[in-house]
C-alpha cells in the first residue's frame, strides 16, 4: 500500500518552488560551511555528528573522481533537463522530481563555481564515518527513494504489463 503523501499531486509551479527551496537552502548552507569551516576541519556538534568542509571532486561518496569535472557537469546538465521534463509530464511524482531537481542544480552549481561539490555534514558511529554530504544530496536521496517507493509500491506497480 502506497502512503497517502506519495499520492498527493502538486502543480508544476509548486514543484519548481520546492526545487528552488532545496537549491537555496543548499547554496546558503554550503556558503556558510565554506566561510566558517577550514578544509578538513571537524567541528563536533554531537557524539555522532560533526560539521566538516570537504570538496568532493567525484560523484556520490567521492567515487569516479578520474572522470573529471566536465563529465559530471554534463551528466548534471542532462539530468536537469530530463527531470524538468518529467516534472511537466508526470504529476504523480512531481514532489520526488522536484527534490531531485533542486539537489541536481545545487551540486551542478558547485561544480561550475568551485570545480567540485562542497560537503559538510559528517555522521559517524564508533569511529566509522559516513561520507560527508550536503542538503542537495539529501534532496536527491529523498527524491530517488520516493521514486523507488512509487515504482515498487504504487497503485500501478503490480499491474504493469511486460
Amino acid at each position: 500500500m502506497m502512503p497517502d503523501c506519495f499520492r498527493y499531486r502538486i502543480t508544476v509551479r509548486n514543484a519548481f518552488f520546492i526545487a528552488l527551496i532545496i537549491y537555496v537552502l543548499d547554496q546558503i548552507t554550503k556558503y556558510l560551511a565554506k566561510q566558517n569551516i577550514s578544509p578538513f576541519e571537524s567541528i563536533p556538534v554531537t557524539s555522532f555528528f560533526n560539521l566538516v568542509y570537504v570538496e568532493n571532486l567525484g560523484s556520490a561518496f567521492g567515487m569516479f573522481q578520474s572522470m573529471g569535472v566536465y563529465f559530471f557537469i554534463a551528466v548534471a546538465f542532462i539530468a536537469t533537463i530530463l527531470v524538468t521534463a518529467l516534472i511537466l509530464k508526470d504529476p504523480q511524482n512531481r514532489i520526488a522530481f522536484s527534490l531531485v531537481l533542486g539537489g541536481a542544480l545545487g551540486n551542478l552549481t558547485d561544480r561550475l563555481v568551485h570545480g567540485g561539490v562542497i560537503d559538510f555534514l559528517d555522521f559517524h558511529v564508533a569511529g566509522h564515518h559516513w561520507p560527508a554530504f550536503n542538503v542537495a544530496d539529501m534532496g536527491l536521496t529523498a527524491g530517488i527513494l520516493m521514486l523507488l517507493a512509487s515504482a515498487f509500491f504504487g497503485e500501478d506497480a503490480g499491474n504493469k504489463k511486460t
